[in-house]
């Protein structure tokens, strides 16, 4: 079963080593988007998380809360070719939908899908995930309505 970890000693290499597969567009390394949310640690709304199915770590992610907007931003989200086309991130986005429904604090989930990344798009719009029409940095923005 899908669930969510905080990066720590045992799983901080597995994490740092994933690499995204081949042709899905740029994607920052794992390494960077931990250091990005080390550098904005103190201001409480940028977490990065391991992505576990039961005991292994198959993927990472980060989320940023922005409570200005009632929204919660999927950031960042991956998984090396070896756990790509399991389930996996079908399974971590429901899982992460069904976690902001029960908190209450938000008002829809957002996030940016590179055009290149066919695979990704399909599981965002599998899930109700709809285009909003603007384009960031060259990706799609996408936006799941909670409420």
């Amino acid at each position: 079963m899908i669930n969510f970890r905080k990066i720590t000693e045992e799983n901080f290499d597995t994490i740092i080593k994933m690499k995204r597969p081949e042709g899905e567009g740029f994607l920052a390394e794992n390494s960077v988007s931990l250091a990005q949310a080390w550098l904005w640690r103190d201001d409480g709304d940028v977490f990065p998380f391991a992505i576990y199915n039961d005991d292994e770590c198959v993927g990472f992610m980060q989320l940023e809360e922005d409570m200005e907007e009632n929204e919660l931003v999927l950031w960042r989200i991956m998984f090396p070719e070896e756990n790509a086309n399991k389930g996996y991130g079908t399974a971590a986005i429901a899982l992460l939908i069904k976690l902001a429904k029960e908190s209450g604090k938000y008002d829809h989930i957002i996030l940016d899908c590179n055009p290149k990344n066919e695979r990704a798009r399909h599981v965002y719009e599998k899930l109700g995930f709809v285009p909003t029409g603007e384009i960031c940095h060259g990706d799609v923005e996408m936006r799941l309505p909670l409420l």
